[in-house]
């Protein structure tokens, strides 16, 4: 296949105005061997023919790409739980790897979770148990199932476990459930952490986590066992805590400058660096994204790796937006425009202006506020061709700019003016003919039904 019909082929794929009956034959299509596009797979809302005929499709990957389309209604995926393929059955049971951090995925229902737990391949099983798309009330279901593994994972809902499950788990025959159970356990009892410290398996997240003796805490600290780790146990006395303040080793000063009962005074007390790309993963504030008072505290903080992960909080009250507006940390910035649904548009046209062509910048430029009217007087001119893309986002652009721009040096500045329904139609038709456009016009939602008709059969899809 010709690259520009095959680049034409994908666009339509994607194009929102692709009638029923093209999708029908673009979905049959075996693409040579490397079956139908995967953006006719992964389309949103797809028809129930269209459903069937991706059930039904002989290639085995076309069915893994929508066991794994995030856009697929959960019902409709559901129906590969008897799919002949393993290999298929395990996507399901996985589900979408990449989604934006504004997409959300809905589960699986829990009766095809639970069938696909008790597959016969172990590869779905295992599949299954490492999705991240389980809802709690399921996860805490596997308590008690046969598969140890199962009752392994059981423990990550070890909070909504009644005690006497949890008892079990802590007695259970398999030496993985019982470890797994103890790690959460040892939280509140310190006969757990100290028995846990001499597993080398456990040790450094019992120091992070495990309630501790003080005679233990005074032990690992002089035998600087995992210090960092044990610098953030929220059980460590205060007295061993203001030594680790002013240990020598930097990351043991910077875990302990992120504990929660510090008042600003005394953490910005401490002597930590933080690198200029650590995203910030504090655990307290990253559990307390919903919880007002966690959001006030990190984000007035003037810790960057608080405000850095408060800052993936769409929970976040419009005062404590402007304020990390304001703070003048880039990381701050591409974060709130990754995740707040209400980032001010200033904050979005400044990382776009900064990241342009990297993932933190189409974040921001497909962020429902940024900024569309009065862009094309203010960039079409610009010199930087990344700006005069954005002209194309103007409502008050005409279809005269718009085809000027398709014709731009810039080739990103080309596409998105060759995607846009105001284009002429005769520049439309032209452009499916260029091999860098072919892509973006297959995709305009103005393309006729007859030349999209026309790109499937240059692609040689069979009527």
């Amino acid at each position: 296949m010709v690259a520009f019909h095959a680049s034409a082929l994908d666009g339509v794929a994607r194009n929102p105005a692709l009638p029923t009956p093209l999708l029908l034959r673009l979905l049959a299509f075996d693409g040579g061997g490397d079956g139908p596009p995967r953006h006719a797979l992964q389309r949103a809302g797809l028809p129930e023919p269209a459903v069937a005929v991706i059930l039904a499709h002989p290639d085995p990957g076309a069915r893994i790409d929508f066991a794994m389309s995030p856009r697929a209604e959960p019902a409709q995926r559901a129906r590969l739980v008897d799919d002949p393929s393993p290999k298929v059955r395990a996507a399901l049971a996985y589900g979408p790897e990449w989604r934006t951090p504004r997409t959300t995925v809905a589960p699986l229902p829990d009766d095809v979770c639970a069938r696909l737990l008790d597959d016969p391949d172990p590869s779905v099983r295992a599949a299954l148990l490492d999705s991240p798309h389980l809802v709690p009330s399921f996860v805490a279901s596997l308590a008690t199932h046969s598969d140890p593994a199962a009752r392994r994972s059981a423990a990550r809902a070890w909070e909504k476990l009644p005690p006497g499950v949890r008892s079990a788990l802590l007695a259970d025959p398999d030496p993985e459930v019982r470890r797994a159970a103890a790690l959460w356990e040892c939280r509140r009892d310190a006969r757990l952490t100290a028995e846990l410290l001499h597993d080398p398996k456990s040790a450094a997240e019992v120091l992070r986590r495990g309630l501790f003796h003080r005679a233990d805490a005074e032990r690992c600290v002089v035998e600087r066992t995992h210090l960092a780790a044990l610098a953030e146990n929220p059980s460590l006395p205060t007295d061993l805590v203001e030594r680790l303040a002013v240990d020598p080793d930097e990351a043991v000063r910077l875990a302990v400058s992120l504990r929660p009962e510090l008042d600003e005074t005394r953490r910005m007390s401490i002597d930590f660096t933080v690198e200029a790309f650590a995203r910030g993963d504090v655990g307290w504030v990253r559990d307390g994204l919903a919880d007002p008072e966690v959001l006030r505290r990190a984000a007035t903080s003037a810790h960057p790796l608080l405000r850095r992960t408060v800052a993936q909080s769409p929970h976040l009250p419009p005062d404590l937006i402007r304020l990390l507006a304001r703070t003048e940390d880039p990381l701050v910035e591409d974060l709130l425009g990754m995740y707040h649904p209400d980032t001010p548009e200033e904050v979005l046209m400044r990382v776009y202006a900064r990241l342009g062509g990297t993932f933190s910048a189409w974040m921001a430029e497909t962020h429902p506020r940024f900024p569309r009217e009065g862009l094309a007087a203010r960039y079409a001119d610009h010199p930087d061709g990344n700006y005069r893309r954005l002209a194309v986002r103007d409502p008050a652009a005409t279809p005269t700019l718009i085809e000027r721009l398709s014709h731009d040096p810039a080739v990103w500045t080309c596409q998105a003016a060759v995607g846009d329904p105001r284009l002429p139609l005769h520049r439309l038709r032209e452009a499916l003919h260029v091999p860098e456009l072919a892509s973006s016009a297959g995709a305009n939602p103005a393309l006729p039904e007859d030349e999209m008709a026309a790109v499937l059969d240059r692609a040689g899809v069979p009527a």
